[in-house]
């Protein structure tokens, strides 16, 4: 009886490959579609086998990467993704069902932070029923079982190559998203979702803009008030427990989550609970009868906290060890951009303060100085954006940045601000708005703005009073090297990257398709490159990649924008240009 089945159950198997093969109508060039794209993937022979609809996964228990396997087991057996252009592959008639993915970790203590090893190694064989992954963390382990996901596709039966073998590691070790949640609001789960799609694109820092002047949704223990008083209102805060649920998740999908609480300016919300350490509060931003140069805020919602109160610092203390104690992330980000001098100069104790020939430069350094050694304290490297260097009119000396403890964002002036961040021997993220801001292009917010007003005939319509204009489309985003001008020696102090999406015109009924796949494209370019073994830019092989991928998330319920029409997409390379543009 028993060989009997086993005669059977070996025929069946032979006989579903028949009939697939004989069924099969593959027409496209293309192996694989796996984004980002690995650093090596050999496939030599384009072979492939059934998944067993038994798969198992095989792993070492640890508290993050347990969860990520079954999600994973799950999301593999019931996916069952169809490629929009059905990869050209044989069907093995020796290799036996894949039945087990075996993972292997060397660390399984390593900790989820900045330089953490996430390379791994997987190998299909074609003669055998396992599949094995190395890494060198759970992180790595996690990495590599997103590229295992997307090799596998079809329905019933799910097919996975074999005889494939990758080693893979990313390029740059930072690589994020920015989501302000302080001018519109997003719930929970919105960014859970994110941070799910962002573990899917091998991005691992999601960036929190928690507060700005707009809004301070963050329920603090220490400081109730802030978020009582400057939030939105009641059902748009984010607790401890929603903290600890987005710290849990990013960390169940290999995603840091980094705190950002935006000061000394960009504080308007705190003074509806301190209106005595803020300056220019809810004044309006730019009065009619000033210039530019004399307005209180570079957009719509005003206030500074005040450098000479030494209340500022009382309740400064105790939002950042409020927020260190719920975030775990090594890095902090405290923000420092965009001083507007006209509204510390609407302070009468900041006016005295000038009159005795104090600068506002020097009350930016008062203020470093008496902020940054409390976060440094409490062992967290302080991340500024590159204004509290390089602004014009407020700026800090080095000497109160010491770059061990200090990290500086860009998103002014591309590669040209991150060669002067480097220059000065200070690690650097790049954000650049040129390139990486996904809000721009949309228009600007204010109202009453003549710009849309020009004569009809002046062949002028207006950029809409978008300030970081055109939309950064995402052959723009792939096509940005951030370490552009730099020598290797200076390229090692560019941590990576994030695109950011500022919500001054975005909220959860936009989020996903301003972000993806957008996001994908720096995604890549930060994980594999941008370029071709030859060094050849490779966006018109990433077009049909991304188009693939773009369904494949939709599929996975992150509504991300089209990039083409599903003609072009049937008719791979039909919808290029073959002419170069000057």
């Amino acid at each position: 009886m028993g060989s009997n089945m086993v005669m059977s159950s070996h025929c069946s198997f032979f006989l579903i490959l028949f009939f697939l093969l004989l069924s099969a109508s593959f027409t496209a060039t293309s192996a694989q579609w796996v984004w980002p794209k690995p650093r090596t993937l050999s496939w030599p022979s384009p072979l492939a086998t059934i998944l067993s609809p038994h798969f198992t996964i095989s792993s070492p228990y640890h508290h993050h990467l347990s969860p990520a396997v079954n999600r994973y087991r799950l999301q593999i057996l019931t996916e069952f993704h169809r490629p929009l252009v059905p990869p050209r592959v044989n069907l093995s008639n020796s290799s036996p069902p894949l039945e087990t993915l075996t993972i292997a970790v060397k660390d399984l203590a390593a900790p989820l932070q900045h330089s953490v090893d996430e390379s791994y190694t997987l190998v299909i064989p074609t003669a055998s029923s396992t599949a094995n992954l190395t890494a060198e963390t759970v992180w790595g382990a996690m990495r590599g079982l997103e590229t295992f996901s997307q090799l596998v596709w079809g329905s019933k039966p799910l097919l996975v190559p074999v005889g494939l073998d990758v080693w893979d590691s990313p390029l740059f070790e930072h690589r994020g998203i920015l989501l302000d949640t302080s001018r519109n609001y997003y719930p929970v789960d919105d960014i859970l979702r994110t941070i799910k799609a962002m573990s899917a694109n091998k991005l691992n820092v999601f960036h929190w803009h928690i507060t700005d002047s707009h809004s301070f949704p963050l329920m603090l223990p220490s400081e109730p008030d802030l978020a009582a008083k400057g939030s939105y209102g009641s059902e748009m805060l984010y607790s401890p427990a929603d903290v600890a649920t987005i710290v849990r998740f990013g960390l169940e999908h290999g995603v840091r989550v980094l705190p950002e609480i935006d000061s000394p300016a960009h504080t308007g919300s705190w003074a509806e609970a301190y209106p005595d350490i803020v300056t220019c509060a809810n004044m309006f931003w730019w009065p009619a009868e000033s210039e530019w140069a004399d307005r209180l805020a570079s957009e719509p919602g005003t206030g500074q906290l005040n450098p000479l109160n030494p209340n500022t610092y009382q309740v400064l203390k105790n939002v950042i060890g409020d927020a260190v104690a719920l975030f775990p992330e090594p890095f902090y980000h405290a923000g420092g951009d965009e001083i507007i001098p006209g509204c510390w100069k609407a302070d009468p104790a900041i006016q005295s303060f000038l009159s005795e020939n104090g600068t506002l430069s020097q009350l930016l350094e008062k203020f470093v100085n008496s902020t940054l050694p409390y976060i440094v304290s409490l062992n967290r490297t302080v991340v500024y954006w590159e204004d509290i260097l390089l602004d014009a009119d407020v700026k800090v000396d080095p000497s109160f940045l010491p770059p061990e403890h200090t990290i500086l964002q860009t998103w002014n002036k591309g590669p040209n601000n991150t060669k002067k961040i480097i220059s000065w021997g200070y690690r650097a993220i790049v954000s650049s708005s040129e390139f990486y801001y996904l809000d721009c292009g949309h228009g600007g917010f204010v109202g009453n703005d003549s710009q849309y007003d020009p004569p009809p005939t002046s062949g002028n319509s207006g950029n809409g009073g978008s300030w970081c204009e055109p939309f950064k489309t995402w052959q723009t985003i792939y096509n940005y090297d951030i370490a552009y001008g730099l020598t290797p020696a200076e390229t090692k102090l560019v941590l990576g990257g994030e695109v950011a999406l500022w919500s001054e015109q975005a909220d959860p009924a936009v989020l996903d398709v301003r972000i993806w796949p957008r996001a994908s494209a720096m995604a890549e370019t930060l994980w594999s490159g941008n370029r071709d073994e030859s060094g050849k830019k490779r966006y018109a092989e990433a077009m049909d990649r991304l188009n693939e991928w773009r369904h494949r998330m939709v599929n996975k319920g992150i509504r991300a924008e089209p990039l083409q029409p599903l003609w072009c997409i049937k008719n791979p390379g039909m919808c290029n240009t073959v002419h170069p543009f000057d």
